[in-house]
C-alpha cells in the first residue's frame, strides 16, 4: 500500500492514518519524493523537507497521544503563492516579491495548520493570481499533467497540477473570476469557489478584494468537503468575512434528500440550465462531456430546467473594468520603498518608483495596472467603472431570477480544452475564455468544477473537461452534494495522467 500512497485522496488518507496503516512521516517522505521525482512540471516553487517532516512527526505524536485534531491530522497539503505563510517565501510567483517572508500566516493556512495538515511547500501561480493559464508566472510556467506541451489552466495552476499528478491530495487556490474552477476543468480535478466571504482574505496577497475569495482543489468532492470545513469561519481581521454558520460539510454530502433513494440521490433536485452556457462559441467535445455528464445526473434524479442568464456576455467587459481598477489601487502599495524590489540603479523618488514597478512586474500585472488607471481617472469613471458596477448588481439579479426556478445551475467551466504553452498572444482573446466563470465570480455565488469526462478530437484526445456548478448563496453544501452524487455514480475524478498513476 505505501508505494500507492499518492493514489488515494484526503479521505482515503485520513482513514489510512486513523487506521495506523501509514504514519504521517511516511506519507510525507512519499510525497517529497513524487515532487522533487516531477519538478518539471513546475507545480512547485519551494518545498522544505525537514519542516514538513517535523510537521508530520508532531502529527503522528498526537495521534499515538489520542489527541488528534480530527480527520486531516496529518495529512499533507500545499499552498498557493498567494497566501502569505512564516515558513516559507511569500511572492505571489512575482519579482517584485521575491524572497519576502511574511511575519504572520494568512488566515486560511493558520486554520488548515490548527486543523493538524502538514504543509509540503508553496504552489505556482500567475503573478498576483492574474492569469488563466500559468504562464505568467515570473519563475516558470507550469505544466498539464494530462500533456505537458499545455497549460494547466489559471491562476491557481501550480494547485491543479500538483493535486493531478499526485503530488499533493490536495491543494488550496484563490478565485478572483474562475482561478479555482478553470485550473481544476483544465486538469481533471475537483475544485469549488465558495460563496464570497465564506473564507477568510486576511493574508491573501490581493488582486481584486470586492472578488478574491480562497477555496480548496482535491480529488473529489469529499476531499474539498473536509478541506472547506477547515477553511471556513468568520475572522474579525477580515471586513468582508461574512457571519455566516459554518455547516458540517463533509455530513452534508452524504445526508440523503428528502424522497430520495441509493438510485436517485439527486430526486427533486432542479438543475438550471442556461441557454448563453450552450451556445457556438463551445468546442464539441466539451459540449458532448458536459451533456453526458447532465444525463448522469438526470439518471440519478435530477431534473433539468430551461433558464437564462441574458447579461453573460456583458461579464467579461464588467470584469475587466472592475477587477483591474481594484488591482491598480491594490497594488500601487509595491513601489520599492516599504518592501519587494527595489531597482538597483535610480535617479530621484519618482525614478525609482518608475524602475521598480517596471523591474518587478510582469507584462501581464502591468497591462491590468493600467487598464484600472485608467477606468479610474477622472473623466473615466463615470462612463466606465460605476457603468461596471450597475451591471454587477443586473447580472447578480439575473442569477436571482434563475434560482427561483431552479436550486443549482450547471454548465461548462470553460468552452475548450486546455490549449498548448504560448499558442495565445491575444489577451482579449484570453479573457473571452472566462466566459461562463465570471458571471458567478462577480455576484459572488459559490462555484464548483466537476471532472465530468474526456475529449476525444485527435488534436485534444483524452484531455479533460469540467462540469461547472453554481449555487445560491452560503448553498456550497448543495453543491458538494451534488458533485458527490455524480462522483459515486462515475470515474472521471480518480483518473490520473498517463505514467503519474
Amino acid at each position: 500500500m505505501k508505494s500507492g500512497l499518492h493514489q488515494l485522496g484526503v479521505a482515503g488518507l485520513a482513514d489510512a492514518l486513523e487506521r495506523r496503516q501509514v504514519s504521517s512521516a511516511e506519507l510525507t517522505q512519499h510525497l517529497l519524493a513524487r515532487v522533487a521525482a516531477h519538478d518539471a512540471l513546475g507545480a512547485f516553487l519551494c518545498t522544505d523537507a525537514d519542516l514538513a517532516l517535523q510537521q508530520a512527526r508532531e502529527a503522528d505524536a498526537r495521534r499515538a497521544a489520542g489527541q488528534g485534531r480530527g480527520r486531516l491530522d496529518g495529512v499533507p497539503i500545499a499552498h498557493k503563492d498567494i497566501f502569505v505563510t512564516t515558513d516559507f517565501p511569500s511572492t505571489a510567483a512575482s519579482k517584485m516579491l521575491d524572497g519576502y517572508r511574511s511575519p504572520f500566516d494568512a488566515a486560511v493556512v493558520a486554520k488548515l495548520k490548527g486543523a493538524g495538515t502538514v504543509t509540503l511547500g508553496k504552489l505556482n501561480c500567475d503573478e498576483f493570481a492574474m492569469g488563466g493559464s500559468n504562464e505568467n508566472s515570473s519563475v516558470r510556467p507550469v505544466r498539464n499533467p494530462w500533456d505537458p506541451a499545455r497549460i494547466p489552466g489559471g491562476s491557481s495552476g501550480g494547485s491543479a497540477a500538483a493535486v493531478a499528478a499526485r503530488l499533493v491530495p490536495a491543494a488550496t487556490g484563490t478565485d478572483t473570476g474562475g482561478s479555482v474552477r478553470q485550473p481544476a476543468a483544465l486538469s481533471g480535478v475537483t475544485g469549488i469557489k465558495p460563496t464570497y466571504g465564506r473564507c477568510s482574505r486576511y493574508g491573501m496577497i490581493a488582486f481584486a478584494s470586492s472578488l478574491d475569495q480562497a477555496g480548496p482543489i482535491a480529488r473529489s468532492a469529499e476531499d474539498c468537503a473536509l478541506l472547506l470545513q477547515a477553511m471556513s469561519g468568520f475572522d474579525e481581521r477580515d471586513a468582508t468575512s461574512a457571519q455566516q454558520p459554518v455547516p458540517d460539510f463533509a455530513a452534508a454530502i452524504h445526508a440523503p434528500r428528502a424522497g430520495a433513494t441509493s438510485a436517485r440521490p439527486l430526486q427533486g433536485l432542479r438543475i438550471g440550465l442556461p441557454r448563453e452556457f450552450f451556445g457556438a462559441g463551445v468546442a464539441a467535445d466539451v459540449s458532448q462531456a458536459v451533456q453526458a455528464a447532465l444525463a448522469e445526473a438526470e439518471r440519478l434524479g435530477a431534473t433539468l430546467v430551461d433558464v437564462s442568464l441574458p447579461r453573460t456576455e456583458l461579464s467579461i467587459p464588467v470584469y475587466y473594468i472592475i477587477a483591474p481598477a481594484e488591482a491598480s489601487s491594490n497594488l500601487s502599495r509595491f513601489d520599492g520603498v516599504r518592501y519587494g524590489h527595489r531597482a538597483a540603479q535610480h535617479g530621484d523618488l519618482l525614478d525609482m518608483y518608475r524602475k521598480s514597478r517596471s523591474e518587478g512586474f510582469g507584462a501581464e500585472v502591468k497591462r491590468r495596472i493600467m487598464i484600472g488607471t485608467y477606468v479610474l481617472s477622472h473623466g473615466y469613471y463615470d462612463a466606465y467603472y460605476l457603468q461596471a458596477q450597475k451591471l454587477r448588481r443586473m447580472i447578480a439579479d439575473d442569477f436571482q431570477q434563475c434560482f427561483s426556478q431552479c436550486d443549482l445551475i450547471a454548465g461548462p467551466v470553460a468552452p475548450t480544452v486546455a490549449r498548448t504553452i504560448g499558442s495565445q498572444t491575444d489577451p482579449v482573446a484570453e479573457y473571452l475564455a472566462d466566459i461562463f466563470t465570471l458571471p458567478a465570480s462577480l455576484a459572488g455565488l459559490p462555484g464548483m468544477s466537476v471532472p465530468a469526462g474526456f475529449a476525444y478530437s485527435e488534436n485534444a484526445a483524452g484531455l479533460p473537461v469540467g462540469l461547472q456548478l453554481i449555487g445560491n448563496y452560503w448553498q456550497e453544501a448543495s453543491l458538494l452534494h451534488a458533485a458527490h452524487a455524480f462522483q459515486q455514480a462515475t470515474d472521471f475524478h480518480t483518473r490520473a495522467p498517463e505514467g503519474l498513476a
